[in-house]
């Protein structure tokens, strides 16, 4: 069964790339919008000697049913692509009777539907498709990290056997993960915003505004990921903490987002450098992610 089930992670890469295709003609076809509109829908006509420039609507009309198709598109694909990699989490799940979080290749597809599903909800809540831009080249180099890995089934180790305490601790760690993967968008955005005016991206302060959001989300997330992740190693190797890279670079993690948090709480810090911050955020969670397989540690199925 697994082995046709594998098929939907390949789907699901081709619909997050026919969506991020979607936003790239969206994007582009909004920067070529003015120059349409003046070359098709200006007319010259002469009213009682002089020029009077006259537009028709038709046109602009044209190019906002174009653009409102554009994206519903690109958002029935990132669904799609939601829903081909649920079946495939739940097949492996009912296939290897727990979680689908046990190797490298399971955790990869779960933290490309928490991005994917952290992204439709900000893009539904705050009208911010763009966002998408950033989210979902990431989403796809991940399904296809995870398609180059191998995709076997094997015993859990002893130190994975609690399945209630794995389903937790990665599952809010997929959300998190997926949330900081959206304010590294928003914060990119902001960023590259003053060199391409041309672009109809979002504004700066709205940008920054979900970027702020999605920390919110990410920060408590990943303290409640922690302490689980705390409580299940004084289970599995008696001890809470043993500075393990991997817990190393989880605890760098969070206080990287507990710190913006403070910035922008306490001294509000906005714009820029509030942005970098953001981008260090998601860069160390790619270190928590990967940094295993370079320094090794307890962590190193993982």
């Amino acid at each position: 069964m697994l082995e046709w089930a594998e098929y939907l992670v390949t789907a699901a890469a081709v619909f997050v790339l026919l969506g991020l295709i979607s936003d790239i003609v969206l994007v582009t076809s909004r920067k070529r919008r003015p120059v349409a509109r003046q070359a098709q829908s200006r007319a010259t006509v002469s009213v009682g000697g002089g020029p009077l420039e006259a537009t028709e609507p038709p046109p602009a009309v044209t190019v906002k049913e174009k653009r409102s198709s554009l994206s519903w598109y690109a958002t029935a694909f990132e669904v799609i692509a939601i829903v081909l990699l649920t079946v495939y989490m739940a097949v492996r799940a009912g296939v290897t009777g727990h979680g689908p979080f046990a190797n490298q290749h399971e955790f990869a597809v779960a933290f490309t539907w928490g991005i994917l599903v952290v992204n439709l909800f900000f893009e539904l809540k705050y009208r911010v498709r763009m966002l998408s831009l950033i989210v979902l080249p990431v989403a796809a180099v991940m399904l296809v990290y995870a398609l180059s890995l191998d995709t076997g089934v094997r015993p859990l180790i002893p130190a994975l056997q609690n399945n209630l305490l794995l389903s937790l601790h990665v599952g809010f760690a997929i959300i998190a993960y997926g949330a900081a993967c959206v304010s590294f968008g928003a914060a990119v955005l902001y960023l590259v915003k003053p060199m391409m005016r041309r672009l109809p991206l979002p504004r700066e302060e709205v940008l920054d505004d979900v970027g702020y959001r999605a920390a919110v989300v990410t920060f408590p997330l990943l303290t409640i990921m922690i302490v689980l992740g705390s409580v299940w190693a004084e289970t599995a190797w008696g001890r809470y903490w043993g500075w393990d890279p991997k817990e190393t670079a989880a605890l760098v993690t969070w206080l990287v987002y507990g710190a913006f948090l403070h910035a922008r709480v306490v001294r509000d810090w906005r714009g820029r450098r509030a942005a970098w911050l953001l981008v260090l955020g998601f860069l160390t969670v790619l270190f928590a992610y990967f940094g295993n397989h370079f320094f090794g540690g307890l962590h190193s199925y993982a």
